[in-house]
């Protein structure tokens, strides 16, 4: 039964941008994270303390499109930074681990919208980190495309193409490019 005199309590809600290298994510992160803010809504952005490519204190899109933002060595270090904040972006999700399933849920429990993004696959064509997972638990979930950098087809997957092994390895277009499946199996 409604209760109509006990206010509604904010629904929570967690979006989840993915998609290859050099398809827009960070871009649309922060296009949405500007759109709220401009509402007139208190924001934080976070980002893994490993991600040093362009700035320490910043998110940064290839098209210089940028935010402030603090950057943590693990999800937990977030939520002492949450107080009066109603909407929280976090950008290269796929570099944290798994706790970061269990403090974005947390959040989206207690009323606040959780904006991530990051790569849903690393290079081998694998799912990346915990992106699947947040995949999973999130109301909306947005994938994007890049342009394949050898036939000009709808990109999906980041090959690499360095000789380099690990799965973690920071960089941009001298380490990797955007490619569709095809080019990517062929």
């Amino acid at each position: 039964m409604l209760d109509l005199i006990t206010p509604k309590r904010q629904s929570g809600q967690i979006e989840v941008i993915c998609g290859s290298m050099f398809s827009g994510k960070t871009k649309e992160l922060i296009r949405r994270l500007d759109a709220v803010s401009q509402e007139g809504k208190k924001i934080r952005v976070f980002k893994p303390s490993i991600d040093v490519r362009y700035s320490e204190d910043r998110i940064i899109s290839h098209d210089a499109k940028s935010l402030n933002c603090l950057s943590v060595k693990n999800p937990m270090e977030m939520l002492n930074q949450l107080l009066d904040v109603e909407v929280i972006g976090i950008d290269e999700v796929q570099f944290f681990d798994d706790s970061i399933v269990h403090v974005v849920n947390m959040l989206a429990n207690q009323g606040k919208r959780v904006i991530l993004a990051g790569l849903d696959m690393d290079y081998k064509g694998n799912p990346f980190g915990p992106v699947p997972k947040l995949i999973g638990v999130a109301e909306f979930v947005t994938k994007l495309h890049a342009t394949c950098t050898r036939c000009g087809g709808l990109a999906s997957f980041s090959q690499r193409l360095s000789a380099r092994d690990q799965t973690i390895l920071l960089g941009e277009k001298e380490y990797y490019q955007a490619v569709c499946r095809k080019c990517f199996y062929g």
